[in-house]
C-alpha cells in the first residue's frame, strides 16, 4: 500500500473531527484544537505577498464582529503557490498585524498540499472533495467548519470574507439553539 492512501486511510479512521488535531502556532506553541469544541472555525491558507492578501482585512472583520458569538479564525501561512510567503514566522507576524491588524490566531506555516501537508488540511480536503479534485488550488482558499467539528465547506480563494458571513452566521445561529 502506497504512503499517501495509507495515510489517507488512517486520518479518516481515526481523526473524525477537526477537535482530532493539532497545530503549531506562529510562536511555537503546540494549539489542541480540542479547546475549540462549541466553537466555529474558519480556517484559511494565507499568504502575504498574493493578490489576495488583502483578505487579511476582511478576515478580521469578521473575527472582530463574531469572535465574541462563537466564531474562530486560525490563518495558517503556506508558500506552496508562487513561492508568496517566503518570510520567517516573526516577518509573517509582524505583516499581519502592521497591515492589517490581524488579532486572530495565526499557525507556523505549513504545506497544504503533498506528502508533507499538514494532517489538518488533508481532514479538510477529505471532507469537501469536489469535481475540481482535491488539493488546495492557491492561496486564501477558506473552509469552514460547524461547532460539531464534522460539517466543513470550503470556499476558493475568489470568495472574499464578507461573502461567507451569512454561512457563519447561520452556523452560530444553529449553536446558539
Amino acid at each position: 500500500m502506497n504512503y499517501f492512501l495509507f495515510h489517507m486511510i488512517l486520518i479518516s479512521n481515526i481523526m473524525t473531527t477537526i477537535y482530532d488535531f493539532k497545530a503549531l502556532t506562529l510562536d511555537g506553541k503546540e494549539l489542541d484544537f480540542k479547546q475549540f469544541r462549541g466553537k466555529v472555525l474558519l480556517i484559511v491558507n494565507t499568504a502575504s505577498k498574493c493578490g489576495f492578501t488583502p483578505q487579511f482585512a476582511g478576515l478580521e472583520e469578521l473575527n472582530q464582529k463574531y469572535k465574541d458569538k462563537g466564531l474562530v479564525i486560525l490563518g495558517f501561512p503556506c508558500n506552496q503557490f508562487a513561492s508568496q510567503e517566503p518570510g520567517t514566522d516573526e516577518d509573517i507576524a509582524n505583516f499581519c498585524k502592521m497591515n492589517y491588524g490581524v488579532t486572530f490566531q495565526m499557525m507556523k506555516k505549513i504545506d497544504v498540499n503533498g506528502k508533507n501537508a499538514l494532517p489538518l488540511y488533508e481532514f479538510l480536503k477529505d471532507r469537501t472533495k469536489n469535481i475540481l479534485g482535491e488539493d488546495i488550488k492557491w492561496n486564501f482558499t477558506k473552509f469552514l467548519v460547524s461547532a460539531d467539528g464534522t460539517t466543513v465547506k470550503r470556499y476558493a480563494p475568489t470568495v472574499k470574507p464578507s461573502r461567507i458571513r451569512k454561512d457563519i452566521e447561520e452556523m452560530l445561529m444553529v449553536e446558539a439553539m
